[in-house]
């Protein structure tokens, strides 16, 4: 057979075996996209005609054929061989030199996709690891803060514990809020009972009886110490009850404004926060509560006669007088009898009310802070059916409640005005450096009690009328009079409104005298001279229109300006017009209501009880009980 169509035949062949095993490998069970897992499209079956070479394949020049190896010859000339070599060579396979291609290396991101991984091998079986016992743990030990074990018993005994009438909405709010600061742990428990301090708050307040105030007021609280919510309701109630005894004990059992407009004092209330954080903080708490009563002399002296009064056994024959009409002098009564035997007289014929009974009448009135008419009225005749030691109780220990009143200092210097005593007195380092009388308001216009600061005096002062006496006497006398304001050298000024002032220029007809002290307040009062001077030798001196006329205003002047100011320099200003002088340092000033003084040898005075203030006060405390 000829080389060329020798040649032709074996491409055909080949073509036809590689197209075949084409298609039977699509075909075939593997026909899966290997990347994607998916099977392949099935693939039409290739149909070939019977490979046998045509006329025109047998003269198509350029055609070789047969059998395609590598060689490492040079590539001559396929098509034109050697003539000369081509007669001589035998029939042999045609061997082609063709270079190896050189590809460039595959994206390593692309290299998954074309080339799939083989599945990681399954991991082998391992067997169980032995069941070994874990090491035994120290036991966990928590160091909690001393009283948490009650903190859970408080927030639910909290409420009941301050369940007092007479604690306000106000302080128990301060009580909770200070055990929540706390961590709602107790104050004043320990372990299963109280702790020292506890013990020391439990003491002072049961012995509230010494200072005049009511044990019945502060029941302490009985617990079980086995019982933590007994425990904790007992911490809650002690401290409800210091905060009720530190109050009561500056002055909050009684609201004087309540009893009189003309008393006005300012209060020194503390709160419920203050009180707590004061009683935690002390060495003793008791002595820390107990400071929360006055702590003057004055008080202090009270206080032990209070105490020596109680030792006393009352032999006052107790008398039981029925009630009935007010008894005045002259009068007959079936009665007579019983009050006289009541107040240690001797029997009567006759049962008049004479003379002697109604001095005697007079007599226990004045003791007894009532006004000494002589009459045996409602009020006369039921302190006549108390025991004398009661009453006297009862008359100290509203004594001792107007001391609460005042503030805890006083001053190092202070003006102090006892209104019943009709005194005045300037003290300096606890020493009384000027006494002197005083003129005080009259009971229909009685002097108001209360403290402030006096900051200035005023010499060749004006007087301007006030109000209350311009309504009640002077404009009914410019009314009844045209030459009312004239004869008593008053300015009469009249406002666009039609309003009227009456001013009084300075003279010696000045109802203010020569100088007045001022400590501007609500009431309008101060301390000054008076030119009715004659007054000042009775006995009951209560003229005023509220303010309080001192006997000696120079000397007092001279207590108040100091060294530089000579009563002879502040003298020379008199009749030169009007002139202020203000004090270096404000002196407070203190207008107390004092019937019952005891002195530093045990002695007590008593004073009339001028405008009922007294009474007042000892009647809102037996209300109370």
């Amino acid at each position: 057979m000829p080389r060329r169509q020798t040649a032709k035949l074996a491409c055909v062949s080949a073509l036809a075996l590689a197209l075949g095993c084409a298609t039977a490998s699509a075909q075939g069970v593997g026909a899966t996209d290997p990347t994607l897992g998916i099977p392949l499209p099935e693939q039409p079956a290739l149909v070939l005609p019977d490979a046998v070479p045509s006329a025109a394949a047998k003269d198509e020049p350029g055609m070789v054929t047969g059998a395609v190896t590598p060689s490492a010859r040079p590539l001559g000339n396929l098509l034109e061989p050697d003539a000369a070599n081509a007669a001589d060579e035998p029939d042999e396979a045609l061997s082609l030199d063709i270079p190896e291609i050189e590809l460039p290396p595959i994206d390593p991101v692309l290299r998954p996709a074309l080339a799939p991984q083989p599945l990681p091998a399954p991991a082998p079986v391992q067997a169980a690891e032995p069941n070994i016992p874990l090491p035994e743990m120290p036991a966990l030990v928590l160091d909690l803060p001393p009283g948490s074990e009650l903190a859970g018993e408080i927030t639910l005994r909290s409420a009941e514990a301050l369940a007092l009438p007479r604690l306000a909405e106000r302080e128990r709010g301060e009580i909770l809020a200070a055990y929540e600061a706390t961590g709602n742990r107790p104050l004043w428990i320990k372990d299963k009972g109280w702790s020292e301090a506890g013990r020391r708050l439990v003491a002072q307040i049961g012995r509230a009886e010494e200072d005049g105030l009511r044990a019945s007021d502060y029941p302490l609280p009985v617990f079980e110490a086995s019982d933590k919510g007994s425990l904790a309701e007992a911490d809650v109630r002690l401290s409800a009850l210091a905060v009720l005894y530190a109050r009561d004990a500056r002055g909050a059992r009684v609201d004087p404004r309540r009893l009189s407009r003309n008393l006005t004092p300012t209060l020194y209330l503390p709160s419920a926060t203050e009180v707590l954080s004061e009683l935690a903080g002390a060495g003793d708490a008791g002595v820390a509560l107990a400071a929360y009563n006055p702590p003057h002399e004055s008080y202090r002296r009270l206080k032990a006669k209070l105490a020596e009064q109680r030792k006393r056994i009352d032999d006052t024959p107790l008398v039981r007088i029925p009630a009935g009409p007010a008894l005045k002098l002259g009068m007959r009564d079936a009665r007579v009898p019983l009050v006289r035997a009541r107040l240690g007289l001797g029997p009567t014929e006759e049962p008049v009310f004479d003379r002697s009974t109604a001095t005697a009448i007079a007599t226990f009135q004045k003791r007894a802070g009532l006004p000494a008419t002589g009459i045996l009225g409602a009020q006369t005749l039921a302190a006549l059916g108390t025991p004398a030691t009661a009453r006297g109780e009862q008359d100290l220990i509203a004594q001792m409640e107007r001391w609460r009143w005042l503030p805890a200092d006083l001053g190092a210097a202070h003006i102090w005005v006892n209104i019943p005593e009709y005194r005045m007195r300037v003290y300096r380092g606890g020493s009384v450096a000027l006494d002197a009388r005083t003129i005080v308001g009259k009971p229909t216009s009685a002097t108001p009690v209360f403290s402030h600061l006096m900051d200035h005096l005023v010499v060749n002062p004006s007087w301007y009328i006030p109000p209350s006496i311009l309504r009640k006497d002077v404009l009914p006398g410019l009314a009844a009079d045209p030459d009312y304001a004239a004869k008593r050298g008053y300015v009469v000024t009249r406002g666009k409104n039609g309003s009227i002032s009456v001013r009084q220029p300075p003279g010696e007809r000045n109802a203010l005298g020569w100088v007045k002290f001022m400590f501007p307040n609500d009431h309008a009062v101060y301390l000054h001279d008076t030119p009715n001077r004659r007054l000042f030798a009775t006995d009951k001196r209560a003229y005023s229109a509220g303010c309080v006329r001192v006997d000696n205003p120079f000397a007092l002047a001279d207590q108040l300006l100091g060294p530089e100011w000579t009563q002879a320099r502040l003298k020379g200003l008199i009749g030169k017009g009007e002139r202020t002088i203000r004090l270096t340092e404000k002196m407070p000033v203190h207008l107390v209501y004092n019937t019952h003084v005891v002195d530093a040898e045990g002695k007590l005075s008593t004073f009339e009880d001028l405008y009922g203030f007294h009474r007042l006060v000892r009647q809102a405390l037996e209300q109370r009980s």
